[in-house]
């Protein structure tokens, strides 16, 4: 009967049937996989060890296909953070399918099934099993590592499978052996397979107890160093091979690598320790691992960069519209690195709205100048170990993601993207913003040290691009030594150009659709991304247009161009999701602020009322404490401007006025919606409509002042978007205007104003 079981990747460690381990877990996937596994599963888990112990996230493809269920027979929280478990081995079971978890996608789950044994001839099993006790049995007595417990263990178990699973668990054989056994599910190769190795195990121990009386008699107890030379080399002549054999392996590729001599000494060290280290000790495969890391790191490769700066040009535009500053930056730098090949790469942080093309830019900046890529993502992150790695002394250590990506890639100058750096995690332990200040400093990071690999790597020559959604989130001495770029929101009619010239030919492509079947006009296009999509980016804009290809293949329109319009999209897709045009009937007191989101510009409408009370101010919106203080500046300033304004006969102190923000449930904060509440509470006072299509951002001051504020551009696209025609803005913002697009200004009424007055005059006068 098939069932489900969340997983756990095992390094270097092996679980049998029978068996029982205890592990001791820092890892906070772990810890959540175990408690997910005794809470939903019965403490029941599914033991897997992967073949390849390097990668640090092997792919579905290379994991077994036969693997171990475990029971946590305990789990206990330890004071230093860690989780320390008590795993028994129950039964091999075949693996079918494995699937992220529903709640959290980093927890692998799989689906598996009971595996049916083989039946053995009875006779056959009963002598396998006679010689499998006295083998062993010859081998404890052999060995002064073994306890004789064992014997009294296995003497009284019939089953061969269970045996073969006991005796692989005391039995001291390499780590690939016990991968092996756990996989096969024939309990006869198996044991047959434990003969061969348990033979061979006794003549090792028997060759070794040779070598140490033959080195007893030649040679005195004090000359350590001599006995242990004289040991390897009496192992070479009776065996042929030795450790000196890997160790010699490892000297190769040290002479190969130029490397400094402090470091050189270092791996020397390492090396002799393990030529003089027992190959039963746990020690060796700790060092091996060290050793493989170290020397396997592009201590001086580098792929070849690209610096034609028109062919550069040319692959960036071909896959992403607009974003032109960063495309210019990136253009400026390798017209300097070809007059100065010293020169420095920038580190540049990529600061928009989601969808805009952050993460992909970079990877195409990577192909285009023909550099490796390595994406870090950080959003989350609370431990700052997982990008520096962990020292030694841990069970299980390997170094962080920074070195990880530099032996993946294979040079010493990819491109890393350090995603979502706006989302990292402060608490008391520990600030992973604060590695990343030397891991982006240009003058500390040619010495980068990993706590694993301890000897200094240079950075300097990695292209660092980080990416965020709002740029107020980046702790400030990290977005010190970032050169940021703002991606802003694509107009609508940005977006149509995107999705006819990026998206539905790139979806066509990769589904090896006819480029015939779809014709849709601009108008179609826009109604789609009206109606149906809400976003500063494209994303959705895509899943619509997947959607929209899909519906086409299935009703069999593959040969056949069909004509995209409103009705067949309301087929397709389904009634609109949003309304073209935001419903604002004009209404007394009720009035656009231009606002700012982490998903671009948008309208958050005002609405005033006033009822008889005694003089409260009521604000409700979900509003944080800068925009409260606003709205009390507001009514402060109509107060002391009542006569100004013709409010002689409107008495504060018997009115109860109350101020709504409308989406409620959206978090708002800033100065920058001061303009608007005074435009709202006039409007309301005075019985003077303001058109829907008029929207306001500035921060009032007590004297109506109308002070700068920021993300001019994002707002005046949320706008636009939003079919507002006119706006006001603060006169200081001025010089923001340069950067909104010349096809957006040109339809929309801008107006410039220093003090309220001068809204007064043009809207209630």
């Amino acid at each position: 009967m098939d069932q489900h079981l969340v997983v756990m990747l095992l390094k270097g460690l092996i679980l049998l049937p029978n068996q029982e381990v205890k592990i001791e877990l820092n890892n906070n996937l772990s810890k959540e996989i175990t408690k997910l596994a005794v809470k939903e599963y019965e403490r029941r888990i599914l033991v897997i060890t992967p073949h390849n112990q390097v990668e640090e996230s092997p792919e579905v493809n290379d994991l077994p296909t036969v693997g171990v269920v475990g029971k946590i027979k305990s789990r206990i929280e330890l004071p230093n953070g860690n989780v320390r478990i008590t795993i028994k081995g129950l039964n091999r079971v075949k693996i079918l399918d494995f699937h992220n978890n529903k709640t959290n996608e980093d927890i692998l789950e799989a689906q598996v099934s009971a595996i049916t044994l083989p039946k053995f001839d009875s006779v056959e099993q009963k002598a396998v099993i006679k010689k499998l006790n006295a083998i062993t049995n010859e081998y404890v007595h052999a060995s002064t590592h073994i306890s004789n417990s064992i014997l009294n263990t296995i003497k009284v178990i019939d089953d061969l499978s269970l045996l073969c699973d006991t005796i692989c668990s005391f039995i001291p054989l390499s780590f690939n052996k016990k991968l092996e056994y756990v996989e096969e599910i024939n309990a006869m190769y198996r044991a047959k397979n434990l003969l061969k190795d348990i033979k061979i195990e006794i003549e090792v121990l028997k060759l070794d107890q040779k070598i140490e009386k033959e080195l007893e008699n030649s040679l005195e107890k004090s000359q350590k160093e001599f006995i242990l030379k004289e040991k390897v080399k009496i192992l070479e002549q009776e065996l042929g091979e030795g450790k000196n054999d890997l160790a010699e392996l490892y000297y190769n590729e040290l002479n190969k690598l130029s490397l400094s001599k402090v470091t050189t000494n270092k791996i020397l060290q390492e090396i002799k320790k393990l030529e003089y280290t027992s190959e039963l000790s746990p020690e060796v495969a700790m060092v091996r691992n060290y050793l493989d890391w170290i020397l396997h790191l592009p201590w001086h490769k580098e792929t070849f960069q690209n610096t034609n700066l028109d062919d550069i040009k040319k692959k960036l535009d071909e896959h992403h519209y607009g974003l032109e500053e960063i495309k210019n930056r990136i253009l400026e730098y390798v017209a300097l690195k070809n007059n100065n090949e010293d020169i420095k790469s920038p580190i540049i942080c990529l600061v928009g709205p989601p969808g805009v093309g952050k993460t992909s830019i970079a990877r195409v900046i990577a192909s285009a100048l023909n550099r490796q890529f390595y994406k870090i993502s950080v959003g989350g992150l609370n431990d700052s170990s997982e990008l520096t790695g962990h020292r030694r002394t841990y069970m299980g250590s390997n170094p962080g993601k920074i070195i990880q990506g530099l032996r993946k890639c294979g040079s010493k100058n990819p491109v890393f993207l350090i995603d979502e750096i706006d989302k990292l995690t402060i608490n008391s332990k520990d600030d992973p913003s604060s590695v990343l200040l030397d891991i982006l400093d240009k003058e500390q990071n040619m010495e980068f040290i990993d706590n694993y690999i301890e000897e200094p790597f240079d950075l300097s020559h990695v292209f660092f691009i980080l990416t965020a959604n709002n740029d107020n989130d980046i702790p400030l001495a990290l977005k010190d030594r970032l050169e940021i770029i703002y991606l802003s929101s694509y107009t609508n009619y940005e977006k149509v150009d995107i999705a006819k010239k990026y998206l539905i030919p790139k979806i066509l492509e990769e589904n090896k659709i006819p480029n015939k079947i779809i014709s849709i006009s601009d108008e179609m296009l826009l109604f789609l991304i009206s109606a149906y999509t809400n976003e500063a980016g494209v994303r959705d804009l895509s899943r619509q247009l997947e959607k929209l290809i899909r519906k086409l293949v299935v009703l069999g329109k593959v040969e056949e161009r069909t004509k995209i319009s409103k009705v067949r999209l309301k087929e397709y897709l389904g009634i609109p999701k949003f309304e073209i045009s935001l419903s604002r009937a004009n209404a007394s007191g009720k009035v656009n602020a231009l606002g700012i989101t982490p998903n671009g510009g948008m309208i958050i409408p005002i609405e005033t009322c006033i009822y008889e009370g005694k003089g409260d101010f009521i604000i409700t919106g979900m509003l944080g404490n800068v925009m409260k203080e606003s709205t009390n500046i507001a009514l402060s300033y109509i107060k002391s401007h009542q006569k100004e304004f013709g409010l002689q006969d409107f008495y504060f102190n018997i009115k109860d006025i109350h101020l709504h923000f409308l989406y409620s449930a959206l978090k708002k904060d800033g100065p920058s919606a001061g303009v608007a509440i005074v435009t709202s509470i006039l409007s309301l006072i005075l019985n003077r409509q303001v058109a829907s299509d008029i929207a306001f951002t500035g921060e009032i001051s007590l004297n109506g002042d109308i002070l700068k504020v920021g993300k001019i551009k994002e707002k005046i696209i949320g706008a636009f978007n939003n079919q507002i025609r006119t706006i006001y803005l603060p006169y200081d913002n001025e010089l923001d205007l340069e950067s909104v697009p010349p096809s957006i200004k040109s339809k929309l009424d801008i107006h410039l104003v220093k003090n309220y007055r001068e809204i007064y005059e043009k809207l209630f006068l």
